[in-house]
């Protein structure tokens, strides 16, 4: 304890929320320092990091052969050991103020269903990458706290986390994950949605990053007051050729059903393992929804009316997993009981 009392003074601990679609690292005392797309430009050889982040996604879909572009993360969890150790070494490197003697602790989000195997690859690959300690801490739990819930008290505290690769849903009490569910339906698979569903009804192929743009800018769950419309290239399945064609947020809201229906539905499975007790406190307060897909147009409203649940969708919901990190590393004494069984290195 003495140790670690000193040591904290020499080096510059952070907190990583590791995920499918982005990576964002909170140094303590400063805030979010890196906020980056979870994509890694390698040589073939994989001996040579080429980019990491925002530069390396520009190159999804242009890179020549000789450069491979990996998303090193799937579902939340790690798919590519040796690329995720050198996309964490770089970020770590990256989040210290100068370079240090002591090696910071680092603090990791989490999948809540996360397996022993798991567990241990995230370790071992922060421990490689220069981390002292590390802790682990369920994203759900960092996202209630991160979203300023009462999780210490006795009642239902209900979130969903939509991320890139998943979305966990969960209900916290007593500082603990009391019923929870995880799918593997986030920004990834709606992406993936918009390019099926543009191929099928307007025989045009677009990739993954344009499908992600008309996501954001015209993508929604509800009707809108007023209906958009944007503008998309990509090819022409018959002939091949580069065309233009006019799509319409009810098109996206189609091609995106699918998938939030089934977020719907896992939370209606979630209330069938649920004490009345906990519903009762949940049919009060409501769902709080936090990660990235949080964002989609009307989701809160389309979850509202299908649920019959008052749902508040928190105003920066892509950083709010990792402000919840940022608080339990300035804190770790009083957060203790959220965290993982500690991983000794």
């Amino acid at each position: 304890m003495f140790f670690d009392n000193i040591a904290s003074l020499f080096s510059n601990d952070i907190a990583i929320d590791l995920g499918t679609a982005n990576t964002l690292v909170y140094r303590k005392g400063v805030g979010i320092v890196i906020d980056e797309p979870s994509v890694v430009a390698i040589s073939v050889d994989g001996k040579r990091i080429i980019a990491i982040g925002e530069d390396a996604k520009d190159m999804l879909g242009k890179n020549p052969e000789e450069v491979r572009i990996i998303k090193p993360l799937k579902d939340g969890v790690i798919a590519d050991f040796q690329v995720t150790e050198l996309m964490l070494r770089n970020l770590i490197l990256r989040a210290q103020k100068k370079r240090l003697l002591i090696k910071p602790r680092v603090l990791v989000c989490v999948p809540s269903g996360i397996t022993e195997v798991e567990k241990r690859a995230v370790r071992d690959s922060a421990i490689h990458a220069g981390a002292r300690e590390v802790y682990l801490v369920p994203e759900p739990i960092a996202a209630a706290i991160g979203a300023d819930l009462p999780i210490h008290k006795p009642q239902g505290n209900l979130i969903m986390d939509i991320g890139g690769g998943t979305t966990e849903i969960a209900i916290i009490s007593l500082s603990h994950i009391v019923v929870h569910t995880s799918i593997r339906v986030g920004g990834d698979k709606m992406d993936e949605a918009i390019v099926s569903y543009l191929r099928k009804r307007n025989n045009i192929f677009v990739g993954i990053q344009t499908a992600e743009k008309v996501k954001m800018k015209i993508g929604s769950a509800y009707p809108l007051e007023k209906e958009l419309r944007s503008e998309i290239r990509g090819r022409d399945i018959i002939t091949g050729y580069p065309i233009t064609v006019e799509v319409t947020s009810e098109e996206i809201r189609e091609a995106l059903s699918e998938n939030v229906t089934a977020m719907i539905d896992a939370v209606k499975h979630l209330f069938e393992k649920t004490a009345p007790e906990l519903a009762a406190d949940i049919a009060e307060r409501g769902l709080i929804l936090t990660g990235g897909g949080a964002q989609l147009k009307g989701l809160d409203k389309k979850i509202q009316d299908t649920v019959d649940l008052p749902v508040h969708v928190m105003p920066e919901p892509l950083t709010c997993v990792l402000k919840g990190c940022g608080q339990v590393l300035d804190n770790l004494e009083d957060y203790r009981e959220v965290l993982l069984k500690k991983i000794e290195s």
